[in-house]
């Protein structure tokens, strides 16, 4: 890239926003802590989500009946859930043809602090997680907790968070997406993996970003580096 170009990279970069998915880096430190991007709270009637071309949020659905996320929600910046991904769910999971469902890993972020609302970026130290399958595809949750939290910063591993809060959690990811007065269940989760797995799910994810969107990596290093 010529110093020209790189240049005019650098001055949008200053008065633009950054696209969440791919402007925000995932963090120097990952995947033993990442950044995230928040996109929806405990407080919201309705489940947003990013808009994947324009980078703004949009809403999802509303979330059904009473059932909220109890912790903040998003997903994990310069991540993409393909074949590493759905690879790793089927050697686990021991289920032929899982497929990766071509989104940023997802991720739930523990704090004892209020947060009044989402499209915000909040650092994370991941601690396990769920291997949930939907409809066929991986669709791994990653379960973090907030970096220097004055309570869950205590938790170093998805087996200190007390039994009740991960049925909590595990209930709310199994209901999110039925339909009112089916018995059909869209989502299972087939078990609940320690921090070890989960740094591993990150780093496969990091893998499969950088391979499917090559091009933004070596772009935005040569803006970086110049």
């Amino acid at each position: 890239m010529n110093s020209e170009i790189t240049s005019l990279w650098q001055s949008l970069a200053l008065l633009l926003r950054s696209h969440p998915w791919h402007g925000i880096s995932i963090g120097k430190e990952a995947p033993e802590m990442v950044n995230t991007y928040i996109e929806t709270i405990p407080t919201d009637t309705v489940k947003y989500e990013i808009d994947k071309k324009s980078g703004f949020l949009k809403v999802d659905r509303p979330q059904k009946y009473s059932s909220i996320c109890p912790t903040l929600y998003g997903f994990i910046p310069q991540t993409y859930c393909g074949t590493r991904i759905a690879e790793f769910c089927r050697e686990h999971a021991h289920r032929p043809g899982i497929v990766g469902d071509d989104d940023p890993l997802d991720i739930c972020v523990l704090t004892e602090k209020t947060i009044s609302h989402g499209d915000i970026i909040v650092r994370a130290v991941p601690i396990g997680g769920f291997r949930m399958i939907d409809q066929g595809q991986a669709d791994d949750k990653i379960i973090a907790v907030m970096h220097t939290d004055g309570l869950y910063s205590q938790w170093r591993d998805v087996s200190d968070c007390p039994p009740a809060f991960i049925e909590r959690l595990k209930h709310y990811f199994l209901t999110y997406k039925d339909l009112p007065g089916s018995e059909e269940r869209l989502c299972e989760i087939t078990d609940i993996y320690d921090r070890e797995e989960a740094l591993e799910v990150i780093r496969r994810a990091r893998q499969d970003y950088m391979e499917k969107f090559a091009h933004l990596e070596s772009m935005m290093k040569d803006v970086l580096e110049d």
